[in-house]
């Protein structure tokens, strides 16, 4: 004989008998929705923007005293050239090897021209590449959307510059003036990088930038390789000629390094959002045994006439799923509007949260399984009833 089982309906119109309680209940399960979306999506924006931006064939020359930090590295002028005339593999684009000699810093920018002495002259932490044309060959993930690439006393903006320094996007439009560096740049255009942190980079003549830091060598060398080519015919290089003191790192591996730097920021935004999440869990848990006590004299009654404990068990579990799955849609939906195209600032770059269908997904069902961890006590309460008990309950 079949397990006579409650109607389905009978745990959705249990949840309009307490509507204060059902309210802030179902608040509580939008609330950890969009916890769970903002932190999926932090930590794949921080994780995938850097490596992203490592390309399988673009293989990135830094000094070997720099340990890998782009910033602390300082090669040789002629470098690009003698790599160029001696290295097989290397791309070639109209005739044009792909090779791309650049400078990194770190930099205090200021917008518009140099006001009156004695008028605010605010300052803004920025990143700025110096490049010249051949960066485009070797970078492809980065397309001009506007304007023009920077020539002399010229700057390209990226997509990301104006959410990441917290100023109006009409301060980076071609034609403005920038300063940094202790000189003054146009605005040529903006450039794109999806889903990398270049985006939140500035990139200006490698010329200009020499002569402002009064520099002749440059930070790192990026070359691209022909399919399949690898690193190999740089790294031979780099053994021949011991007295440029170079190494060869491919970008995926540089980016990927860079991004496990990060890992520490991401676990504690998992540990937070778990500390979050139990929260929620132990309050869910409250309630719902504050639910069961109101209406145990109710529970005991469905025993008494016939339907066993797993039917009043899969019923408390339909009511908390319900209500949690109703709450975790609004929340998903508060946090798609909100966080869609949000930008985060770390350091000198900046990366835009990744609100997709993997971060809503594990929210989703992070947030049935917190409302069914939660509701399983009460219900297994529910289960062990005395009858007899029960029914004398007041």
């Amino acid at each position: 004989m079949r397990s006579r089982l409650l109607p389905f309906d009978y745990a959705v119109r249990n949840l309009a008998r307490r509507p204060l309680r059902t309210t802030l209940t179902a608040l509580s399960s939008a609330l950890v929705a969009a916890l769970l979306v903002a932190t999926v999506a932090f930590v794949r924006g921080l994780g995938g923007s850097h490596a992203s931006a490592g390309e399988p064939d673009v293989v990135i020359l830094l000094s070997r005293v720099s340990e890998s930090d782009v910033l602390r590295s300082t090669v040789g002028a002629a470098v690009p050239e003698l790599v160029a005339a001696a290295v097989p593999g290397i791309q070639q684009v109209g005739g044009v090897p792909a090779v791309s000699p650049e400078i990194h810093v770190g930099t205090r920018l200021r917008i518009g021209p140099e006001p009156p002495p004695g008028e605010p002259d605010p300052v803004h932490e920025a990143f700025v590449r110096g490049v010249t044309e051949r960066a485009f060959l070797v970078h492809s993930n980065v397309t001009v959307i506007e304007g023009r690439p920077p020539g002399p006393g010229e700057v390209l903006v990226g997509r990301l510059v104006p959410n990441k320094l917290g100023l109006a996007a009409e301060h980076f439009a071609v034609g403005s003036l920038l300063r940094f560096e202790n000189g003054e740049f146009r605005v040529s255009g903006r450039f794109a990088a999806p889903g990398t942190t270049t985006e939140s980079e500035l990139w200006a003549d490698v010329q200009d930038l020499k002569s402002l830091t009064r520099r002749e060598d440059t930070s790192a060398v990026f070359v691209r390789m022909e399919p399949g080519a690898g690193r190999v015919g740089l790294e031979l290089f780099t053994r021949r000629r011991l007295d440029l003191e170079l190494n060869a790192i491919s970008s995926e591996l540089y980016y990927e390094e860079l991004a496990a730097w990060f890992a520490p920021i991401q676990g504690l935004a998992w540990v937070l959002a778990a500390l979050m999440a139990g929260a929620a869990g132990f309050g869910g848990a409250n309630t719902q045994n504050a639910a069961v006590q109101d209406r145990v004299r109710e529970l005991a009654t469905l025993r008494a006439v016939g339907y066993p404990g797993r039917a009043l068990v899969l019923s408390l579990l339909q009511e908390g799923v319900v209500l949690a799955a109703a709450g975790g849609l609004a929340g998903l939906v508060l946090a798609r509007v909100v966080l869609s195209g949000a930008t985060v600032s770390i350091s000198m770059a900046a990366f835009e949260l990744d609100v997709g269908p993997h971060a809503v997904a594990i929210a989703f069902i992070g947030v049935l399984a917190i409302a069914a961890l939660g509701t399983l006590p009460a219900a297994l309460r529910a289960q062990r009833l005395v009858i007899a008990l029960a029914l004398k309950e007041t």
